[in-house]
């Protein structure tokens, strides 16, 4: 299936973009529960590269319509996909992870399985007080297969991660800000005041250095602290040569906003 065929009718989701705010939003909206299927997995794919490549977006928010996130995927889908089709899930929701803009994800609700999986993708979680995390596989007889088990143990530990996945048990948007899960823990009615807020915060910086921090930060992730030292000296040296470094440099001694480019 080629690309032009897999986004002409968008499974289960919209795409919202405002060039005027640099913003691109992917919305799930499938009620009640915002399912996802695999044909979706692989439409989300797409639209993410999609808007790496798309100059009039800086920031991309990964939102829900309704009351809850996502309870997961399609079940039936699982018996109904190939096994090579099935091997591409965990390609397809690391999708935002891969992309090098930043990517907010703002959680309210159910927030189960797959749903987790890429919010757990992302680079920031917004979490309303509202939202439940969960990895429920264990209560099909399986397992987490698109990343979740494996990000979530970076984050939060082998002991916790056994908790989550092994007692297919639930989290609160507290109890996973408190864990380093969420970045940050807000009342439900201002889960997208406080995401816009975030987008705007992101969209003052320089788009050369968020790219570079975010693929430090991933590439690193692995890493003895010496090589991340030393790749960080590396991109450093390479962002001292930047447009936007010295745009910045020179606002700061003439006390006024930096005006970044992205060069």
């Amino acid at each position: 299936m080629n690309d032009v065929t897999l986004l002409k009718d968008l499974d289960g989701f919209r795409l919202e973009i405002d060039a005027a705010r640099e913003r691109a939003d992917i919305v799930l909206d499938r009620q009640p529960m915002n399912t996802i299927s695999m044909l979706q997995r692989e439409q989300l794919r797409k639209v993410f590269e999609a808007l790496d490549e798309d100059d009039r977006v800086r920031v991309i928010v990964l939102r829900a319509t309704g009351e809850h996130f996502s309870s997961g995927g399609y079940i039936r889908g699982f018996l109904d996909a190939t096994p090579e089709h099935v091997s591409k899930l965990a390609w397809n929701i690391a999708a935002p992870a891969r992309c090098s803009k930043p990517v907010i994800a703002a959680n309210r609700g159910y927030t189960f399985g797959v749903g987790f999986e890429i919010s757990l993708a992302c680079d920031f979680r917004i979490v309303s007080e509202t939202c439940r995390y969960a990895l429920p596989e264990q209560k099909l007889g399986q397992i987490p297969g698109s990343g979740g088990s494996a990000r979530l143990q970076k984050i939060v530990g082998i002991t916790r991660t056994k908790d989550i996945v092994m007692r297919s048990r639930r989290i609160s948007g507290k109890q996973a800000y408190d864990w380093g899960i969420a970045t940050e823990c807000v009342a439900d009615a201002d889960l997208e005041t406080v995401t816009d807020k975030l987008v705007d915060e992101l969209r003052a910086f320089s788009p050369l250095a968020q790219r570079t921090a975010k693929k430090l930060l991933n590439d690193t992730e692995d890493a003895s602290l010496s090589i991340a030292i030393e790749l960080e000296g590396h991109c450093y040296s390479r962002l001292r040569q930047s447009d936007d470094f010295r745009e910045g440099v020179e606002a700061f001694h003439e006390k006024r906003q930096p005006k970044f480019k992205g060069s």
